[in-house]
């Protein structure tokens, strides 16, 4: 009988590494945190406060976490969280850019603070780990996989929300450019476009009866999704089984785009 058990260690596990993951106290950054934690790796969770919550869940799955206190909508304590992390002793092979705020209004009453809001922690602040990430990897001669999540609003514009459609359309072109300099030196780099999720960002169509029956009519699958859908796509993203694989965004919508 073949060992299947190994064949899959050998393409999944993610046993020695260590992921830096933002936006993991809940919704889709808080399952694939743990799903990384289930296949091995010491997760570097970046929270705004200690709240030991999600790091007491990954223990008791067997994991180990580590928290490190950064706002992300400020770009200085941004700039510190790697270098937080290698004065701690680690060294990062995976990047997971998760963390993301909504705000919607019409675009022509649009406020100024809240572009500037959402573009910063969606969009700059991924860059802002990117490249200190990247950089830590290429300076150690290592390898290592970084996935930044994007949306369906990388390739629709949506309505009432022009800031975030514009970041998420930047993390899908962020991502190819960097898969271009750095798949060449060991790191791969891609992304993730959920589709409609029930987390806290959808609240509001969700409360909305006329938007979420139109959503849910368009969704082949027949119903939203749930963060424990993107793990299985975090965890190839992750590891040794995408190898070949980079610069791509890999849609997990129920098959809306396909529609």
């Amino acid at each position: 009988m073949s060992d299947v058990g190994g064949y899959l260690r050998s393409l999944f596990s993610l046993e020695g590494r260590t992921a830096l993951v933002t936006g993991a106290t809940r919704g889709i950054g808080h399952d694939i945190a743990l799903a990384f934690a289930k296949a091995g790796a010491h997760i570097l969770l970046v929270q705004r406060n200690d709240n030991e919550s999600t790091k007491s869940e990954i223990e008791a799955v067997g994991g180990t976490a580590t928290i490190i206190v950064a706002d992300l909508s400020v770009r200085e304590q941004v700039k510190s969280i790697v270098p937080k992390a290698i004065e701690l002793g680690y060294n990062v092979d995976i990047l997971l850019n998760c963390a993301g705020i909504q705000r919607r209004h019409p675009c022509a009453e649009f406020p100024d603070e809240d572009w500037d809001e959402v573009i910063q922690v969606n969009l700059t602040t991924a860059f802002l780990l990117c490249r200190a990430v990247g950089k830590h990897i290429l300076d150690r001669k290592g390898t290592g996989n970084i996935i930044n999540i994007a949306s369906l609003n990388s390739f629709q514009g949506g309505l009432t929300i022009p800031a975030y459609a514009s970041a998420k359309g930047g993390i899908a072109q962020l991502t190819k450019a960097l898969s271009n300099e750095w798949a060449s030196q060991g790191i791969n780099v891609n992304g993730i476009a959920p589709g409609y999720v029930a987390t806290d960002m959808n609240e509001a169509l969700i409360a909305n009866p006329t938007r979420s029956r139109q959503i849910m009519e368009r969704i082949p699958a027949q119903r939203w999704g749930s963060p424990s859908d993107f793990e299985g796509a975090a965890l190839f993203l992750a590891g040794k089984a995408c190898k070949y694989v980079s610069g791509e965004i890999l849609v997990v919508d129920g098959g809306w785009m396909g529609r």
